[in-house]
């Protein structure tokens, strides 16, 4: 069943989403792609959701594409281009404009889009053996799925083009180190960190989270002048909700906020 290839873990207050094709690495194939979208789509539509943790199955995150899932047969000229606007170009759109917070824990391996997949979440923490590698240019391909959007963002012009082109796997060290994660955490606790940082991510402001979302991917292009714009606009937005009036109340009373989430 499609279904069986994203499994979705109902908690309080978020969902986990875990690839699950362990036998291929979680490498995305035409239908996990439609299951991870309806998972994600049925998150969206859940009011008490108010985080998203993505991980996978086994020992990897995910390699990217599966290579046998019709993308290449021999003798043939595939238009790779229809992959990437039906599949990947939709999910990334997706967890960029995704109302709560999407929280990635990557264990293993994450190549090609996996590793651009997990680029497009708001927080990635990493367990220590994971490796991230662009793998596109060792058979002759471009990074797709946001790669070459997010890593000169992530870790600067010199090394994006030298990790385009080499293809060189990034430690969980090295990737906390240059800014491509958030946190590298050891093996053992990666499970647990991530669902304490979801638990909490989950229990704050999400109509607050979501706008910052929106107003770090807008600073991308805008201008200062713009900017500003918009932080005024937002920061409208946000002051009337009622979790603003419940967190400055908390803070006056002296008291933890109890935070409503999405309205």
């Amino acid at each position: 069943m499609v279904s069986d290839l994203v499994l979705t873990d109902v908690r309080d207050g978020y969902r986990v989403l875990t690839l699950n094709r362990p036998d291929r690495l979680n490498a995305f194939s035409g239908e996990m792609h439609a299951a991870l979208m309806a998972a994600l789509t049925a998150a969206e539509s859940d009011k008490s959701c108010r985080a998203v943790l993505l991980t996978g199955a086994g020992r990897g995150f995910c390699a990217g594409q599966d290579l046998s899932d019709g993308v290449f047969t021999p003798g043939e000229t595939p238009d790779l281009s229809l992959q990437i606007e039906k599949y990947y170009n939709p999910l990334v759109r997706k967890l960029r404009s995704l109302p709560l917070p999407v929280l990635c824990a990557v264990n293993g391996v994450a190549a090609g889009a996996g590793a651009n997949v997990a680029f497009a979440c708001d927080i990635v923490i990493a367990a220590r053996s994971a490796k991230f590698i662009q793998a596109f240019a060792k058979i002759g391909l471009v990074p797709d799925s946001g790669g070459t959007w997010f890593l000169p963002r992530l870790v600067g012009g010199a090394r994006a083009r030298a990790l385009a082109m080499l293809a060189e796997p990034v430690s969980a060290e090295r990737a906390e180190a240059w800014g491509m994660i958030w946190k590298m955490v050891e093996d053992a606790e990666l499970m647990t960190e991530a669902h304490a940082l979801a638990a909490y991510l989950a229990a704050q402001p999400t109509d607050g989270l979501a706008l910052i979302k929106q107003a770090l991917d807008a600073s991308e292009t805008n201008t200062l002048d713009t900017q500003l714009e918009l932080e005024r606009d937002y920061q409208g937005r946000a002051g009337r909700t009622a979790d603003y009036a419940e967190g400055v109340t908390a803070f006056l009373d002296k008291r933890a906020p109890r935070f409503i989430g999405r309205a």
